[in-house]
């Protein structure tokens, strides 16, 4: 690692040098004061002149530091099969704070008549636009909204309701589809 005529800096110590001779582990340099000492190689470093330093530089490779910094992307293995008619479907999410910019002062009853009002305004709005189908998000919770969903959609003839997809919702939404009359 280190031949004659090398300049070297002495580790822990303000030493600066040129190597005289290197035998085995020892190293003697002869110091930029002009003193001959002798060090174990591994308290020794290599110093690169100016020209040698820009050289390193000139074959630094920024690009490859780049690649090896960068944090590769998760691969997904669910794939999602999506049907034709799938596509843009409109999703509703019913949770309080999606409705209200702040809840406080709300009462229970307050909370779920505003979420299910919401629901048949949307409900209705589909039916009028010929929407076949139609998601609402309502959250797992203690099952309430969900209830009060189910019995909002048993009152109408033309709709069919059924949990929505497990792997995209959990068990936390509703399908719901819109039999059109050809009236």
């Amino acid at each position: 690692m280190l031949s004659k005529g090398d300049e070297v800096s002495v580790l822990d110590e303000a030493v600066n040098g040129q190597v005289l001779s290197v035998n085995g582990e020892q190293v003697t340099i002869e110091s930029t004061d002009g003193f001959v000492m002798t060090f174990n190689v591994n308290e020794l470093i290599k110093v690169n002149d100016s020209s040698n330093l820009m050289d390193s530089i000139k074959s630094f490779n920024s690009g490859e530091i780049k690649k090896e910094k960068e944090i590769p992307k998760p691969r997904s293995f669910v794939k999602e099969r999506r049907e034709k008619r799938e596509v843009g479907v409109p999703e509703f999410d019913l949770h309080i704070e999606k409705l209200v910019p702040n809840k406080r002062g709300m009462s229970n009853y307050d909370i779920l008549t505003l979420q299910s009002e919401t629901a048949k305004r949307h409900l209705d709005f589909a039916i009028r636009n010929r929407i076949p189908k139609i998601v609402f998000i309502h959250g797992v919770g203690e099952g309430v909204l969900k209830a009060e969903l189910d019995f909002l959609f048993g009152r109408y003839e033309n709709i069919s309701f059924q949990d929505a997809n497990y792997q995209k919702y959990g068990l936390g939404a509703t399908e719901v589809y819109i039999k059109q009359n050809n009236k």
